[in-house]
């Protein structure tokens, strides 16, 4: 049996946003953190994970080890405000110009620049996976942009996108970090500005 998928277009008004708002209705959760809240606790972990050890002992409380900071609880616990965060970034409504691109991972970083946004963290992944599968092809030194059209590329990206920041499990983004204790390398340092859904 067939199924006719729904078309999806980027240069739509902002239908997109209101869908969401429209799940979020039917699902009736709400977020109850703010904007500034998982900035900050995203923030505080890169920071934490990039200081050297003689900066890590003034951080940390008497009493208080590693283990309790890189838990699986606190790992969980970032895990959710992580994908509350990502659910809260807009999804763009409109495509911009062409954008010339040579590797998959190449595309994202462009797309991060010219949106000003992150993309998730398994879409960070996927990019990194798509990009060893052409490692061997016979086009395998041909730019990304000579065999896919690029706005059919940035749309693929920003499609798994969407499935990423709307149906990712928490407690699955947790597991993938616990077992990657160099998670935070694919989570994008870019905090756009976001209504405060609390205000």
């Amino acid at each position: 049996m067939k199924r006719a998928l729904e078309q999806v277009d980027l240069s739509s008004d902002e239908s997109s946003s209101s869908n969401a708002d429209d799940h979020k209705a039917k699902n009736g959760r709400t977020s109850n953190i703010t904007v500034d809240q998982v900035v900050d606790e995203l923030v505080s972990e890169s920071t934490t994970i990039k200081c050297d050890s003689k900066q890590m002992n003034d951080n940390f409380n008497i009493g208080q080890g590693v283990e309790e900071l890189f838990s699986e609880d606190a790992i969980l616990r970032r895990a959710k405000m992580y994908q509350e965060y990502m659910q809260m970034v807009p999804m763009p409504t409109e495509a911009h110009s062409l954008i010339p691109c040579n590797s998959w991972r190449g595309l994202a970083a462009s797309i991060k620049t010219l949106y000003g946004q992150p993309l998730h963290y398994l879409t960070n992944l996927r990019m990194k996976e798509w990009d060893k599968m052409r490692i061997e092809a016979d086009n395998e030194d041909d730019p990304l942009d000579m065999l896919i059209h690029p706005n059919n590329a940035e749309s693929c990206i920003w499609h798994l996108e969407e499935v990423h920041r709307r149906t990712s499990s928490p407690s699955y983004l947790a597991r993938l970090w616990v077992a990657d204790p160099m998670y935070h390398v694919y989570i994008d340092a870019i905090f756009p500005k976001l209504q405060n859904p609390s205000k």
